[in-house]
């Protein structure tokens, strides 16, 4: 047998391979980046710093990121790039040294009401395998255990043409065993409308009775009820016969020709069943949301019990576990469950199955269960089931990109994510990190800061180096990176309480508290401890309370601050009265838009596989109005140049003058407040980065009359220099009579406290209970929970 041998030989120097070893970025305008060039290292973690809106994520996710996911997709066959999303070049010179990149952002999950945490991880998949393998009864393959497959049968027979007068006929039948609930259609509830809040009885269709969103007088949804010619227009709903009310709630969808043209005719609650109950309340707008809340009653479906499936896919059971058992059990128990499992047939299975429950438990989502509605999870806890994949992966030289991994996350678990960080790069990956908290930062190989400011005062980098580099630099980043709140001296009293008793909301535990009222109140408590459920669950949604959630705003290239705010509408009004014309020409989504570009102010080529080229309009030159409207002015100005102004002008511009305007001067005062001075209020919505949405909604809710405001997790996507612009306008909101209520895990917020509720003491069923309540200073002196340690370490106690 024949060995290989070796020589020993000097090696002539470094292999030409081995020079790869960072990531080149030259001249990257992307967004508000200005000319950036910069060299990171590849096989390090480094995090990217710098004020909301400084250029973070244009440079890490919209170049970087962006340019890899472009460039793997140009490998495909144009045949399969045709079914791929056109992703354009990012704005920049040179990109060299690019690996595979993997993006894990704060993107919601999915909002379908049947996605879940096990749909969505296929944590459920492969349970449906298992219990298809290994359930007593045997009742079928796994998509009988899916609660997203009907069960379906169907028989007949079709003709096969066998050439020169010659055909055959062949009966066929199908079944398939699915374990949909027929009930709720594999929802797990059901839905019981108010027919009072659909429409006024008294009145007849052509009186415009509808009380629902879009139903207005002319619209076409109302025009083919009224003149489909089963009903009379001037009689009154409640004088109609039973067959006519029958149709006009409950007919199945049949063709009808209103004006020569055909057109659909269905009754009205199933239409509204299919326009608004088959979303997620959480995806919806929010005068589509409050109707369906004031409308629409959700209860458990009493067939399935919540589970989703049917009794059939409910009667297969391994051991006394059936499907539904395994998916409503909390995750790091379901792992013990299947480790206790010994059947070498599905072997492979089980351990794959074990790695993934293992991971959601390794990355603190154990307490979550498989059923749990992907919808209702937070950012940070939807970040984290991105990650579950990825633990474990074999694959090296991969650059990870994450955006704001510890958003969150308690104090205490910021060391476990800091720990998968590392895990990541020392298997040889790259891993970029846009981050502000202090415990992340601390652990980078490498960091860099953008800014000086935000938008078009940010977008350079200020600084590229060592974190001890960052220190002493001199950026707004190095000289607040040792910030540390200080208690309060002295702490509000309270004007009265709200109570909340026997709170069981989730895994809430029965909870009596009372929450101060006319103080800034923080409730904490590591995730999953039951602080959402408390605050949102338990709290009526009555009128004065104004709720600030973490769903993320959603809108167009054609939404701009202005539009979302409700901003537009006084402006477009002002510039009327003072043309005397309509309102309708002073918006780029109606009268008013450029003819050529209908408004959008760029024109789009659409080229098959190839990225679309999108151009300035050259009619309206990308101001998106049509040349008529812009000779119309307010104060010396036409509406281009007003979207055109930052907020901080425009404040001014409406204040005094010619232009003064009180409504709209109110909304820009408000946008100021929460720091967003230099905003222009015509950038479109796209282009705003996560922070800088989640302000732009504290600003607009802001507006709203409410006595109680509730805030979720508002520090998020805040650069530590912003948390003290953010606990000032708290403190303005609680001197001005109203009450503050934060559901937080930023010690800086808790330090602000007056007063501090602390669930836990763990998670999921280890969590649900109140283990503290006091003040801020009474929660340091006793270090009694996890949060007190940690909030005494912050504050050095």
């Amino acid at each position: 047998m024949s060995k290989a041998t070796t020589t020993d030989r000097q090696s002539p120097g470094p292999h030409v391979a081995d020079s790869h070893d960072v990531i080149r970025v030259h001249g990257a305008r992307e967004n508000n980046l200005r000319d950036v060039s910069i060299e990171i290292p590849k096989r390090r973690l480094t995090v990217f710093t710098g004020v909301s809106g400084s250029g973070k994520s244009s440079l890490v996710f919209d170049t970087i990121a962006a340019e890899s996911q472009r460039l793997i997709n140009e490998t495909y066959s144009a045949f399969l790039q045709g079914f791929m999303p056109n992703l354009a070049r990012p704005e920049v010179d040179v990109l060299d040294g690019l690996t595979t990149a993997i993006a894990v952002d704060q993107q919601r999950m999915g909002s379908d009401p049947r996605s879940t945490v096990g749909t969505a991880t296929d944590a459920n998949a492969m349970l449906r395998i298992l219990f298809s393998r290994l359930g007593r009864p045997h009742i079928g393959p796994p998509g009988a255990f899916s609660f997203n497959t009907a069960s379906v049968s169907a028989s007949g027979g079709f003709t096969v043409d066998r050439g020169a007068d010659k055909t055959r006929t062949e009966k066929v039948s199908f079944s398939r065993t699915g374990g949909m609930c027929t009930h709720c259609e594999g929802r797990g509830t059901v839905s019981d409308i108010d027919l009072t809040q659909l429409y006024d009885d008294s009145k007849s269709l052509s009186e415009d009775p509808f009380t629902i969103p879009t139903y207005t007088g002319g619209g076409w949804v109302v025009r083919v009820i009224a003149e489909s010619g089963f009903f009379d227009k001037d009689k009154p709903i409640r004088e109609y016969t039973k067959k006519e009310r029958h149709d006009f709630l409950y007919r199945e969808p049949v063709k009808v020709k209103i004006n020569g043209v055909n057109l659909t005719y269905e009754g009205l609650i199933p239409k509204l069943q299919k326009t608004f109950l088959s979303k997620d309340p959480e995806s919806m707008q929010p005068h589509i949301r409050a109707f369906v809340d004031r409308a629409v009653t959700f209860t458990r479906c009493p067939d399935c019990d919540g589970t989703r499936l049917s009794e059939l896919a409910r009667s297969s059971k391994i051991g006394k576990v059936n499907i539904a058992d395994a998916c409503a059990m909390e995750i790091r128990d379901l792992a013990e469950w299947v480790r206790g499992l010994d059947e070498p047939s599905v072997a492979p299975l089980l351990t794959k199955l074990q790695h993934t429950l293992d991971s959601f438990v390794e990355i603190g989502l154990g307490y979550l269960s498989l059923d749990r509605a992907s919808g209702t999870l937070s950012g940070g806890e939807a970040q984290r089931t991105k990650m579950i994949r990825h633990l474990g992966s074999s694959l090296t030289d991969v650059t990870y990109v994450f955006d704001e991994p510890s958003i969150g996350l308690h104090p205490h678990d910021i060391q476990r994510m800091n720990n998968l960080l590392l895990r990541l790069r020392d298997k040889g990956n790259t891993v970029l990190v846009v981050e502000h908290k202090p415990e992340t930062i601390a652990i980078a190989d490498h960091v860099v800061d953008l800014g000086p400011g935000a938008g078009t005062a940010g977008g350079t980098v200020c600084f590229e180096g060592t974190l001890e580099g960052l220190r002493g630099s001199g950026t707004v980043t190095g000289r607040h990176l040792d910030d540390r709140a200080k208690i309060k001296a002295t702490v509000r009293k309270p004007t009265g309480a709200l109570e909340i008793r026997g709170a069981s909301a989730n895994n809430l535990q029965g909870v009596d508290v009372d929450v101060p009222l006319g103080v800034l109140t923080v409730v904490t408590g590591v995730a999953g401890s039951g602080k959402s459920s408390l605050v949102r669950g338990s709290i009526p949604a009555e009128e004065g309370v104004v709720a600030i959630d973490q769903t993320p705003i959603r809108g167009s290239r054609r939404s701009n601050p202005a539009t979302y705010t409700g901003l537009a509408d006084p402006i477009r009004k002002a510039f009327a009265k003072a043309n005397g014309v309509k309102p309708a020409l002073f918006s780029a989504n109606s009268e008013g838009a450029c003819p050529t570009c209908n408004g959008a102010g760029v024109i789009y080529t659409d080229l098959a596989i190839m990225q679309s080229v999108a151009t300035p309009c050259e009619e309206c030159e990308g101001r998106r109005f049509e040349a008529s409207v812009l000779e119309y002015r307010l104060g010396g100005r036409d509406i281009s140049e007003v979207l055109a102004m930052p907020v901080t002008e425009a404040e001014e511009f409406f204040g005094t003058g010619e232009a003064r305007t009180p409504a709209a001067h109110k909304v820009l005062e408000r946008l100021a407040d929460v720091g967003l001075g230099y905003l222009t209020l015509g950038q479109p919505l796209t282009t705003l980065s996560g922070g800088e949405r989640q302000r732009l909604k504290l600003a607009t809710h802001m507006g709203e009359k409410g006595g109680v405001y509730v805030l979720d997790e508002p520090t998020t996507g805040l650069h530590l220099a912003d948390v003290e612009q953010l606990l000032g306008l708290l403190d303005r909101l609680v001197d001005s009579g109203k009450s503050v209520i934060v559901i937080e895990h930023h010690q800086a917020v808790m330090a602000h406290a007056d007063w501090i509720i602390d669930l836990g003491p763990g998670a999921g069923h280890d969590g649900g209970r109140i283990v503290f309540e006091g003040t801020p200073a009474d929660l340091v002196e006793a270090r009694s929970t996890l949060t007190g340690e940690h909030l005494a370490a912050y504050v050095g106690a």
